[in-house]
C-alpha cells in the first residue's frame, strides 16, 4: 500500500480515536450561568485531546503498518474473504 492509503487510514483512525478520547477529563460546572448548557465542560482541553488522539492514532497505524510490512497481516487475503 502506498503513502496515500496509509494517510487515509490514519485520518480515519484519528477521527475514531478523537470521539473515544473526548469524554476523558471532562468536569461539569456545578453552577452554570443562565443560558449555558449544564453538561458543558468547564475546560474542554481540546489541544491536549488532539495531542493524545494524534499519539494514539500514530501508535495504532504504526502497529498496523508493521504487521503489514512483516507479513503478519495480509490485506489481499482479507479482501478475498
Amino acid at each position: 500500500m502506498g503513502w496515500a492509503t496509509w494517510a487515509a487510514i490514519y485520518f480515519t483512525v484519528w477521527w475514531t480515536v478523537l470521539f473515544a478520547v473526548l469524554p476523558f477529563g471532562v468536569r461539569r460546572d456545578d453552577n452554570p450561568a443562565t443560558g449555558h448548557e449544564p453538561g458543558a465542560p468547564v475546560k474542554a482541553q481540546i489541544l491536549r485531546k488532539f495531542l493524545w488522539t494524534s499519539i494514539i492514532s500514530a501508535l495504532l497505524v504504526g502497529m498496523a503498518w508493521a504487521a503489514a510490512k512483516t507479513g503478519l497481516l495480509d490485506w489481499r487475503a482479507l479482501m478475498r474473504e
